[in-house]
């Protein structure tokens, strides 16, 4: 067996602290309030990446018309 099967730190601990049955309803409530947790994180990274490295509107667009695809041979 790999590591693949080894649960993180944060599965053991939700496990820890949700070993009661929730309604769906809660559920669904606590999966909102992780994905809103991630994602303004990783909003604050990319704010962080952009300010550390002076991006403006300009690097936007110059990223969005690279090419990045390798030639096929």
């Amino acid at each position: 067996m790999g590591t693949a099967n080894k649960m993180t730190n944060l599965q053991l601990e939700i496990l820890k602290i949700f070993s009661i049955e929730l309604p769906d309803s809660q559920l669904i409530e606590i999966r909102d309030i992780l994905s809103k947790y991630f994602a303004d994180k990783a909003a604050d990274e990319m704010d962080r990446l952009w300010e550390e490295n002076n991006w403006d509107d300009k690097t936007m667009e110059d990223w969005s018309n690279e090419h990045m695809r390798m030639k096929y041979e």
